[in-house]
Order: structure tokens, then C-alpha cells, then sequence
């Protein structure tokens, strides 16, 4: 007669889990659910709401924010199984991360592999206590999907850098205290000439005009650099070495937009829902529309699967082991992101085409706008094209050949 073996916990495992949820419990106040405001990492609050300031503070302090981050720099320095202890603790109670933005999901990682013992222990830990927030200097006018034919200037005058050119497409650029930015220290080279910077954006010099979108939101900015001082001791890495550091920033940027961030998710009521008020039921429950309803559920079945594994990719990218993985999430996330807009307004018909008036509820109208803005999932972080350029090249070893 076969026997099932019965696995104990882990030692420790349960004890993490009780400290978790008692942590939790003294600081999370049931009033917080539902306030969760994610582009307040980004924009940042003029009228922070006290609750939400506290729970910041005691995250932040805690470390749990980054929770697999070093506890040198100011992170939890949890291992990989308390932090998937920690995040099934919050989900019981429908808590939230406050510590987020692009220093958390881009900025941190690279600077915890890349950057020197002072720089570190200087930048890494404002970025766990959410104190800082950073904008990205990447993409140029002249240089988006080919990014190292970037032009932006930095030259070394001795004492400093000086800095002359021009960003676009800089993420929340009018609300960031610094950015980080991929600047030229040698033009007789393409990649070997392309640094990695952090600079103040409140130094002379810097000035941001946003662009608006299509959506009706202003989310990205033009930033010019005009005779701009940055200190000598903000180039991280050596010298020339930027491409590799800003590359490596990049996945990390990919695997979080895809895994880490909303993409693929969606938010609000499921579609089923949403199809069951617009649409109907028959009688026996189900949609009226049984195409519809197939394609409902596919939708579900591939948005599942691909959190799953966009879950998975985002643990081993909070272990250090950065996946090649990311390109090919960062396209899935974007279809499955733009699929889901596309079938909510087929499901509203006319009332999914509102831009403003009395007579669309307000989950119309940010549908209209989620599905002008989901336009931009395939473009920004790298376009498509460029994805399966990756994908081809690193992940299935495709070379051309001449």
C-alpha cells in the first residue's frame, strides 16, 4: 500500500509568516485598502493622505519595500521564500507596496550590481524609503530604437562633467528629484562611448516641458541639458562602460513592466463582469454571447499564464539572476495588455467610445483612455521590433549572416 509523505515546514518558514502577519496587522490599518495611488511613486503627493504617509514610513523603514534588497542599503534582506511569504501576508489583507517608481524597478537592481561601495550606500537606500524619485535619460530624438547613437554630451572640464543635449519620452521628468541618464564621453566611438550618469534634476541648466498623449495624460517629458555640472563622482562604473550598465538596466526595466508592473493584468472588474452588465446572461447564467465567451476565456487563460510566469521571471530577477526572459514577457504583456482594452470596448459598444460627458460612467471613460494609452505597451521599454530582434539574436541564436 503506497504512503504519502507528509512534508513539515521549513524551520523558520511559519515563524517569518506569524512575525509577517503580526507586523502587518499593527501597521497596516484596514482604512488603507483601496488607497493604493500608483502613479504616487512617480508624481509624487502635494497632499499626502496621513495613513499613507505612515504605512510609506514603516515599509521604508522595515525594508519590506524591497524586500529581497541588501539590509546594508537599506532593503529587507529577506531570501526569496519570506519574500513570497510577505506578499501572500499582504494579499490576506489587501495590502499594498508604497515604495516603488523607477528607482525601485530599474534603478536599484543596476546600482546594487554595478556601482561603487559609496554609491551604494549614498543612493540605494533613499530609493527603499521611497525618498527619491528618479526619472530615465535614455531614448533622444534622434536615438530611440537605435538608443547607442544617442548624442547627449558629457565632457569632462577637470573638476566636473558638463552636460549639453536633449532626452525624450523622459517618464514623470516634471515630478523627479534626479534621473539617470546615458550620455556620450567619447565621440570617436558608438558603444565603448557611452556612459552611465546620475544627476540632480533641480542642477542649473535642466529644464522639462511635457508631452501630452493621446490619452489626454501628460506622463512623458522633453528634457534639454544646457551647460549642465555634475559632480565627477556620479559616473557609475568605469568610463565608456554605460552601454553594458544601461543594457543590464534595461532587462531589469523589461521584466518589471511585464512581471512586477500591470501589464497583462488589467484592473477594476474582470471582463466577465464587466460582459455579464452589457451584455447578459442566458438562462442559465452564462454570457448570452458564447463567441464572446470563448474569447473571454482564452483571454483569462493566457493572462493567467502569463502572470504566473511573469511572477517567476520577477523572483529570479529580485535573486541577482537577470532572465533573457524579459523580452519575450515584455511582448506578451503588451498583447494580452492591448487584448483586454480591445475586448472591454467591444463588450460597452458605443458607451466604450466616451471621451467626457454625463451621459458614460466614469469606468467608460477610463476605458476609453486605458485603451488610447495601451497603445504606447508596445513602444515604450522597447519597441516590438526591437524585442524580437532580442529574442532572435540572444535567446535563439539567430545570427544574420552576410
Amino acid at each position: 500500500m503506497a504512503t504519502t509523505e507528509i512534508t513539515a515546514p521549513e524551520t523558520g518558514t511559519e515563524d517569518f509568516r506569524a512575525e509577517a502577519a503580526a507586523w502587518l496587522a499593527e501597521n497596516f490599518a484596514p482604512s488603507l485598502v483601496g488607497k493604493e495611488n500608483l502613479l504616487a511613486v512617480i508624481e509624487g503627493d502635494s497632499d499626502p493622505d496621513p495613513e499613507v504617509a505612515a504605512w510609506k514610513k514603516a515599509m521604508g523603514e522595515k525594508g519590506w519595500g524591497t524586500p529581497t534588497w541588501p539590509k546594508a542599503y537599506g532593503g529587507g534582506g529577506l531570501d526569496s521564500k519570506q519574500a513570497r511569504i510577505l506578499q501572500d501576508e499582504m494579499a490576506k489583507i489587501n495590502a499594498w507596496n508604497p515604495i516603488g517608481g523607477l528607482g525601485v524597478m530599474m534603478l536599484g537592481p543596476t546600482l546594487l550590481e554595478f556601482a561603487s561601495e559609496e554609491q551604494k550606500q549614498r543612493y540605494v537606500p533613499p530609493i527603499c524609503r521611497g525618498e527619491i524619485r528618479w526619472c530615465q535619460g535614455y531614448s533622444e530624438p534622434g536615438a530611440g530604437s537605435d538608443l547607442a547613437s544617442l548624442q547627449t554630451k558629457c565632457e569632462d572640464r577637470g573638476d566636473h562633467w558638463l552636460i549639453n543635449g536633449q532626452k525624450t519620452w523622459t517618464s514623470g521628468g516634471q515630478w523627479a528629484d534626479w534621473c539617470f541618464a546615458l550620455v556620450r564621453t567619447d565621440t570617436t566611438k558608438k558603444h565603448e562611448g557611452i556612459s552611465f550618469i546620475l544627476l540632480d534634476m533641480k542642477s542649473p541648466g535642466v529644464e522639462v516641458k511635457p508631452i501630452q498623449m493621446i490619452s489626454g495624460a501628460s506622463p512623458f517629458c522633453e528634457t534639454f541639458f544646457t551647460d549642465v555640472k555634475v559632480p565627477k563622482d556620479q559616473i557609475v562604473g568605469e568610463i565608456g562602460h554605460g552601454w553594458t550598465i544601461g543594457k543590464r538596466l534595461l532587462q531589469h526595466e523589461r521584466t518589471n513592466l511585464s512581471g512586477g508592473g500591470r501589464m497583462g493584468r488589467g484592473g477594476g472588474p474582470s471582463l466577465a463582469d464587466i460582459a455579464k452588465n452589457y451584455v447578459g446572461v442566458d438562462d442559465q447564467g452564462r454570457l448570452a454571447d458564447s463567441d464572446l465567451r470563448s474569447r473571454i476565456i482564452k483571454h483569462d487563460m493566457e493572462a493567467r499564464a502569463f502572470q504566473a510566469t511573469a511572477r517567476r521571471v520577477t523572483a529570479e530577477a529580485k535573486s541577482g539572476e537577470v532572465s533573457l526572459a524579459s523580452s519575450i514577457l515584455k511582448n506578451v504583456g503588451a498583447r494580452i495588455t492591448q487584448e483586454r482594452a480591445e475586448l472591454t470596448l467591444e463588450i460597452m459598444g458605443m458607451q466604450g467610445l466616451g471621451w467626457e460627458g454625463d451621459g458614460f460612467h466614469p469606468l467608460e471613460l477610463g476605458s476609453t483612455r486605458g485603451w488610447l494609452w495601451g497603445k504606447a505597451v508596445s513602444i515604450y521599454g522597447g519597441t516590438t521590433e526591437i524585442q524580437n530582434n532580442v529574442i532572435a539574436k540572444r535567446i535563439l541564436g539567430m545570427l544574420d549572416h552576410q
